[in-house]
């Protein structure tokens, strides 16, 4: 088919109007109308350039106290400094200038000396000499003598007035005016006698490195940092606020607006070469977000790394009663900001290098729940260090290392501790179902119910370090991971806090295990890392997408002890400072605990010196109450009957689990017919040799 024999009638027409300038006739092309002919108004096709920000009437610097004093405090201090530094240092720079006075005063004689004897006149008389030309020879002799003549009265009027002038200033001058001038003749003659390039008075240096930004500074390292472009339009940074210190005093800051198409996650991945343009260190460098755009932020330059500066001894030093319905302190910001954790509903994982502090981060808040005597504490160390052992004063259950004690052995301890904690939160969502809803309005635990006995449902707070090691234990490992993978995932919701630490954030072990280790490690609402070796590492910490978004714990120094990046806890993702509470205050606040829980009447557990009831199940005679007749059963169906019919002990029993716990008494695992298949599985009659073998 070809477009000629398609054509309407009217294309023609319409193409020859075109031709001759005219306008298009109104018609049809095919089946939808042409266009009438345009109309004003509208939009144009290129929107005009935005008006150009207005600059504030009142510096940001003056518009509040805080500002205003942070401003004057920076710029006291810095003439502070250097006024303190040359004072300490005036009378060497006296000593300097008379030394240099004196030399000046030669160099001015020898000065004047060759000028009243015409030193070049000698290269001319060499030079006519040289030649033969007596007669010019004469004639510079006769100018060289005139002239000397004529600067010899000069100087001996200028001696004059020294030997008479000075006497009679000192006799008739004010003794100031004698001191100011010869004060000035010192400095000049000084200044005539110091070495080229030498310096009277040195430059005031200040400890630290000091940085003042300045417009241009700010702009050459955003546009070095690939944010923007000087001369493309649309592609210039702008200033969203004039450049000031912060209240704070310790830094400068500036709220940035980026071109568009960028945004704050750019400028978070540029940082470091951010920093290069501005010249200054990474750990200085900090950029937030800015609630009214996302292409906006606010860049704040610090003086000196607040990475290195100790956030101190933790508050809860003053041994008070804490409350765990309100945020826990936990260090300070960039800033020095008071950095609090709602540790309500979150659980939180702690990942780091070794001797990082990430267990003394951990620490901290396990003591500001040991402190609120309403919070029953389960402390479980996989590594067995001596920083938890005090716990065992407030802790409701507590396990610490993995070799068997006199205590028992306390892996059994661990899995007691679980297996009661998950049917503590069954039950806590049975009895929140069943409260009125004037006492539970939202179906959830309350501060009311969970302080009031009546209910039996405090909030439980459960702190593991190394928790890696309950992952590698072998078959205790498959109920460990399989209690921990559901507590993490339901508990909090129930009023259990999870506080879990580990330096191997990257998992342990294969199979079922090593997923279930992920399961739980991903499942952790909260993250805070410390220094790890890699950005790998920091993301396993951190969460999935924590690198890509500029946030990465392996750049941290390694002389940053206790310093870490917090994920999670708000909009904010700060770099926080954590108090310090080492062994010895630890134990002074978990004696004070001790003594409030008392007080309280809540100690419990084995803090309370009560045993433990461990919950002993004969595996072997619940596997034989499962069969019905049949002389053999398959592993997966006995699994199934177990936890249909004893759902309470074995809910979460799997073919594998109850294999390898019949496995580890002796019995065998054979071949046995079940529904025309011969699946591997138990016979009853082993079941039966096994239980009479154990009675005797």
């Amino acid at each position: 088919m070809s477009i000629d024999e398609n054509r309407p009638r009217d294309w023609d027409a319409g193409l020859a109007e075109l031709l001759d300038g005219g306008q298009p006739a109104t018609g049809t092309h095919f089946d939808v109308p042409l266009d009438e002919r345009p109309q004003r108004g509208g939009m144009p096709v290129e929107q005009p350039d935005p008006p150009a920000p207005q600059r504030d009437i009142i510096p940001a610097v003056l518009r509040s106290w805080p500002a205003l004093r942070a401003e004057i405090s920076a710029t006291g201090g810095r003439w502070a400094h250097v006024a303190g530094f040359h004072a300490v240092r005036s009378p060497w720079y006296a000593g300097k200038t008379g030394f240099y006075a004196l030399l000046g005063g030669f160099k001015l004689a020898g000065r004047q000396l060759r000028w009243w004897w015409v030193d070049e006149a000698r290269s001319l008389e060499q030079h006519a000499a040289d030649n033969a030309d007596g007669t010019m020879w004469l004639k510079v002799h006769r100018e060289s003598k005139s002239t000397r003549t004529f600067r010899g009265l000069v100087l001996i009027g200028e001696a004059a007035a020294l030997l008479v002038g000075v006497p009679l200033m000192v006799a008739a001058a004010p003794w100031y005016a004698t001191a100011g001038v010869a004060i000035l003749a010192g400095l000049g003659l000084a200044q005539v006698g110091k070495p080229a390039g030498g310096q009277i008075v040195s430059r005031a240096q200040v400890a630290a490195r000091f940085r003042k930004l300045n417009p241009d500074i700010v702009l050459r390292a955003y546009y070095a940092a690939g944010l923007g472009h000087p001369e493309r339009p649309g592609q210039q940074i702008a200033f969203g606020s004039t450049m000031a210190r912060d209240p704070s005093g310790t830094g400068s800051q500036v709220v940035i607006d980026l071109p568009y198409g960028k945004g704050l996650d750019d400028a978070i991945k540029a940082r470091d070469k951010i920093a290069s343009g501005l010249d200054v260190a990474l750990s200085q460098v900090f950029i937030s977000r800015d609630p009214s755009s996302h292409r906006r932020h606010v860049l704040w330059v610090a003086d000196r790394d607040p990475l290195a500066v100790g956030a101190g001894r933790t508050p809860l030093l003053r041994c008070l009663q804490t409350d765990i319905w309100k945020p826990a302190p936990f260090g300070l910001d960039e800033r020095g900001r008071l950095v609090e954790l709602d540790l309500m509903w979150n659980s939180l994982l702690v990942g780091a290098f070794p001797r990082q502090g990430k267990t003394f981060a951990a620490r901290l808040l396990a003591l500001y729940g040991a402190l609120d005597p309403y919070v029953k504490l389960t402390v479980l160390d996989g590594g067995g260090k001596p920083d938890w052992r005090k716990f065992s004063l407030v802790a409701d259950r507590y396990a610490f290392g993995l070799a068997m004690t006199r205590d028992g052995d306390p892996v059994e301890t661990v899995l007691e501790a679980l297996r009661e904690l998950k049917d503590d939160v069954q039950a806590r969502y049975e009895k929140l179902s069943r409260l009125p809803v004037d006492v539970c309005p939202d179906g959830k635990l309350t501060r009311d119910i969970a302080r009031n006995p009546k209910y039996d449902m405090p909030v439980r707070m459960v702190v593991m370090d190394e928790f890696q090691e309950y992952f590698d234990l072998g078959e205790a490992s498959k109920e460990i991971a399989a209690l921990l993978v559901y507590l993490v995932k339901v508990a909090p919701a129930a009023g259990v806090i999870f506080i879990d630490a580990t330096q191997r954030p990257s998992g342990i072990g294969n199979g079922q295990i090593a997923t279930q280790f992920i399961n739980f490690r991903d499942n952790h609402q909260v993250r805070f890392s410390l220094r790890t070796g890699s950005y790998n590492m920091s993301d396993l910490v951190l969460g999935a997408g924590a690198y890509s978004e500029g946030y990465d714990s392996s750049t941290l120094l390694p002389s940053y002890k206790g310093v870490g990046i917090l994920r999670g806890a708000s909009d904010e993702t700060p770099t926080v400072r954590t108090h310090l509470a080492d062994a010895d205050d630890a134990e002074k606040i978990l004696k004070a605990a001790r003594l409030i829980r008392e007080r309280a009447g809540t100690l419990s557990g084995m803090a309370a010196g009560e045993t433990v009831a461990r919950q002993r199940r004969d595996v072997l005679a619940d596997a034989a109450a499962m069969f019905t007749g049949e002389a053999g059963m398959s592993w997966q169906r006995l699994a199934a009957r177990l936890a249909e019919r004893l759902p309470e002990h074995y809910a979460d029993i799997t073919a594998e689990t109850i294999s390898a716990q019949l496995r580890a008494l002796g019995l065998p695992s054979v071949n046995v017919k079940e529904d025309g298949r011969s699946p591997k599985g138990v016979k009853l009659i082993d079941i039966g040799t096994a239980i009479q073998r154990r009675d005797r």
